[in-house]
Order: structure tokens, then sequence, then C-alpha cells
């Protein structure tokens, strides 16, 4: 690569590599010094061209660095080591921060190789291991290395010759398999997580022995999220990643708990709700894996729900009074109290078939709707008390604020509403305006309109007086509608799709005035809700849960 720093220069190189070309081409050279004399042959004539033109000066070359900055770097082809000697995937390496530098890694093979250099070569393999070895770290000095494996074992090395001087000690050890390590900054300590839901800090002696100093244990009950794979000692930052995603920040003062955990979603979000607790705005997120995750606005990540060892995503998801409301994957119906901390707690209902949508009557909130392949069930207190067949298939729904009302959408694209008497619904009228399967509809909090969703990208605004089309046109998606929201004041509606675009429409203007959010997820967007009147939350497939402020 050549840099060149004045235009001079740049005149002088261009007709230097002319002259070399003509001389190359006539040239029968074949041999491996084609580069050195290529290279020769472009500084001769760089030369013979400088001293013409600058004729003045002898000594142009020696001057030429501080007059015209000409730099110049290329590849030499040389190798700086080779790394072989092991026959299985290599699962960790480390490089020695100090003179004389060396080169460790560990395997699948069960094998630790010790590799001398600059040029880098192999010297020696440990074999000490009865498993996978994990992970491989230098100390900050240089003077030690360590190797943890799924042996349950650690090994401590000289760091200069590769020679094994001591282990941790099997004493208040780790009872399954060690993930990862890392050295404090002082070299004196040293920090392991493990298949067993603990990380420990080990005192490591001059002779290279270890022992336990402490102990974070992170969870008692089953399950594998609670593994920890992963973990950081920086500064005094002592940091842990579960096989679940949580980041922990522990303190050695107080191993019981750690001072502060962070986490969020590791699949695509399928479900957003906002819920009031006290002063407090919470909101609630679901994904695919079935993990539920409480966020506090205005400071993030503030819990996740336990599953208590079960997968039960929640599929969709709404408030219903003090109750968190979820229909899921395994056909359940759940109502979580909140605050809440755990599905333990959650009265289940069997919905027998696959739930296609959930809503609840804001202003009636013992009230809520499921539809289902053909059938629309209706629930009261978490119990079912309606259900009636439909010859369509259901695949929306929605309750108006007082819940004396349901409008159903269908995948033939219709619009079925229905009047709430008791527990009997009974068919009126049927509006029909889009061109593909319904995949969301929603009531506006004042009860006034109707805002709907298909997968032919389209979505509507009824007028629910006149059952005439309020806001025409609302054609930018350009892929299925995934979910429809109203703002509080019923004077927004927000849309998201697969395309991963969101529209906010004033319901008072025309569609052509519509705020748009591109690219506010990658792989496309699948929920959203308004937490107020001027924010806007929405998840999607990238695993984020982000917040828009809407003006």
């Amino acid at each position: 690569m050549i840099w060149i720093g004045h235009p001079m220069v740049s005149a002088l190189w261009c007709v230097a590599m002319a002259r070399a070309q003509r001389s190359l081409k006539h040239s029968c050279m074949k041999t491996p010094a084609l580069t050195l004399v290529v290279l020769s042959l472009l500084l001769d004539i760089l030369v013979i061209e400088a001293s013409q033109l600058c004729s003045a000066s002898k000594t142009f070359l020696l001057e030429f660095p501080q007059a015209w900055s000409l730099r110049m770097r290329w590849d030499s082809g040389s190798t700086v080591g080779e790394f072989d000697g092991h026959s299985k995937r290599v699962l960790s390496c480390a490089f020695k921060p100090t003179r004389p530098f060396r080169i460790v890694t560990c395997g699948e093979d069960f094998l630790v190789n010790f590799y001398e250099g600059p040029p880098f070569r192999f010297k020696a393999s440990n074999r000490g291991h009865s498993n996978f070895v994990n992970c491989i770290r230098f100390s900050p000095d240089g003077s030690k290395f360590l190797s943890v494996g799924s042996d349950k074992n650690g090994f401590l090395f000289n760091g200069k010759t590769g020679e094994k001087i001591g282990e941790l000690s099997s004493e208040n050890g780790h009872s399954g398999s060690i993930y990862a390590a890392s050295w404090s900054p002082n070299g004196k300590q040293v920090l392991t997580v493990s298949a067993d839901k603990t990380a420990k800090i080990w005192d490591i002696s001059e002779e290279g022995s270890g022992k336990v100093y402490t102990t974070f244990s992170f969870s008692d009950v089953g399950g594998t999220e609670d593994m920890q794979v992963g973990c950081l000692w920086m500064g005094d930052y002592l940091i842990t990643i579960s096989l679940g995603g949580v980041i922990s920040y522990l303190s050695v003062s107080d191993p019981s708990t750690p001072l502060r955990s962070i986490s969020g979603h590791l699949r695509s979000i399928t479900a957003l709700t906002v819920a009031k607790e006290g002063d407090t705005t919470m909101l609630y997120s679901s994904s695919f894996d079935g993990v539920v995750i409480k966020w506090k606005v205005g400071s993030g990540y503030h819990g996740r729900l336990q599953k208590n060892g079960a997968q039960n995503p929640a599929a969709f998801m709404t408030v219903q009074g003090s109750d968190l409301i979820t229909t899921g994957l395994d056909n359940k119906f759940r109502r979580v109290p909140l605050p809440g901390d755990a599905y333990t707690e959650a009265e289940t209902v069997d919905l027998g078939l696959l739930p296609r949508d959930l809503d609840v009557a804001s202003k009636c909130p013992e009230l809520a709707i499921v539809p289902v392949e053909k059938s629309v069930i209706l629930l009261r207190q978490g119990a079912i008390v309606s259900s009636i067949d439909v010859d369509y298939s259901a695949t929306a729904a929605a309750l108006s604020p007082h819940g004396e009302e349901a409008v159903v959408g269908g995948q033939n694209g219709k619009l079925y509403v229905y009047s709430v008497k008791g527990d009997t619904l009974t068919q009126g009228v049927v509006l029909e305006k889009h061109r593909g399967e319904i995949s969301s509809v929603r009531y506006s909090p004042d009860g006034t309109m109707i805002a709907s969703g298909d997968l032919n990208r389209e979505a509507v605004v009824w007028d629910r007086i006149t059952w005439e089309v309020k806001v025409k046109n609302m054609l930018y998606h350009t892929a299925r509608v995934n979910a429809v929201a109203w703002s509080p004041d019923s004077s927004k509606v927000a849309t998201t799709s697969v395309d991963g675009c969101i529209y906010v429409y004033d319901v008072t203007k025309p569609a052509s005035a519509r705020t748009a959010i591109r690219n506010a997820h990658l792989g496309g967007a699948s929920a959203l809700v308004f937490v107020d009147s001027g924010t806007l939350a929405s998840g999607g497939d990238d695993a984020c849960v982000r917040l828009w402020t809407v003006v």
C-alpha cells in the first residue's frame, strides 16, 4: 500500500509504474525474486525521474521524506508463525502480554498447546484435562496462565516455559463444567464461572496453587438459564453472563446478591403491553422463547417473570385491571397478578386450540376475547363463559372499551361486528374493505373508531357510528401489517409490519401526512403499543424493544 503526499510525487510514481510495466512486459523472469526486482526497478526509475526534476539537489531522496512525505508499505509474504497440534476444534487462545511473547491454545481434544515465537512454533502440549478445555488466560504480568475445562478442573502453568506449576483446589470447587476465567488486575486472584450456576473467586499463590476465596450463587432451582458461561474482571467490576443472557455485576462484600442485573431478549419479540404499578409505568415484553421481561420506563430492565422450568411463549399479552393476561403457543390463557414475578402464580385456562389474538375491554376489565381457528371465545374473570362457532377462520379480535361490542377479523379479509349481551355474542354488520387476511384489529380508547390491518399491507380506520372508512389509503407498508395500536387520547394510530417500518397516522389528517419510522427493527417489527400519547414502544425480530418519541 502506498501513500503519496504531493502531486509531484504522484506524477513521478505514475511515470515509474508505466516504465516498470513496459520493462516487465519484455522480461522473461519467472523466479520468486520477481517482487524484489520490480520494487528495485520502481525505486530506480523514481530516483532517475526525481533527479531529472530536481537536478539542483543531489540529495533528493534524503530530503524527500521531510519535503513530500512519501511512505510505502507492502506485504513481505513472510509468516509470523504456524499453529498446529490440535486434532479437534480450538475453543480458546491467549497471547502473553509481556516479552518473551508466547501463545497458548486449548480445545475439544482435551489439549493445552504452548507456542514460542515470534515466529511462533509449537513447543509443547499438556494432556492434564480429561474433557473439553473451554478457556485459557494469561495473568496480566504474563508470569502464569490458567486453563479451565468441562472436567471441573483448572490448571496453572508457567507463562514463559509452559510447564504446569499447580491447579485449583477441589475443596469447595465447582461441581459442574467451568466455562470461563478472568484474572484480577493485580494477578493475585481469578474469577471463574460454571454450569453449576456459581461464580468463584480464587486466591492464586506465587507457587501456582489456587483456593476458593468466595462463591457467588445464582439459583437453587432447575433449568439451564442460570448457568454461568462468561466472566470479566475489569478494574473494580466483576461481571458474569448466564446462558439465559443475564449480565450480573458482582460485589465481593455481598456475594449473596448481584449489585445489578441487566438482561434482554434473545429471540423475536411476540407481544408488548403497558401497565401502571402505582406511579410507575411498566412495560412487559414477551419473546418467542417464552421469556417475559419487565421494563421500567425511564430506567430499563426491571426483572423477568420466572417460567417454572416450562416453555410458555406469550404470543399475545395485555393488562386486565391488576392482572397481566397472556395467551401462548401452549394453548393456555393465563392471569398473572401485578406486580408479579413468576408464572407459578398464574391462573391457567386451557383453550383447547391455538389462540390467534387476545384483547380485553379496557373499562370492563373482567371481560376478555380470544379467537381460535373456527370459534370465538369469551372469558369473564378468567373463566370461559361463551364459545361460538363461526363459518370463517377467525384471525383477530377486539372488544370495545365498555365490552358491549366485539369485532372479529377473518382469513377472508372481512370484519364481523358482534353485540355482547351478558355472555352472548350476536353477529351484526360485516365490514368489507380489506383484500387480505386480517392480522390485527383494535378499538380506539374512546370507542369511536376501529383500526385494522391485513396481510396485504393495508391498514384501515373505521368510524364506529357510520361504519364508513375514516382514514383512506393507508397503504405505505411493503409487507404484511403485524400490529396496530392507538394512542391513549385516540388521536393517533400506529401500524407496524414485516418490512421493519412503523407509520403513525393522525386520524384528523390525510394518510399522506403520516410520520414514518423506517428500519425500526432489523428483520421486521412484530409488536406495538403506546406508552403515553407521546411515546411509542415497539418490538421486533431483532429481539429488541425500542421507545420512540411521537410528535
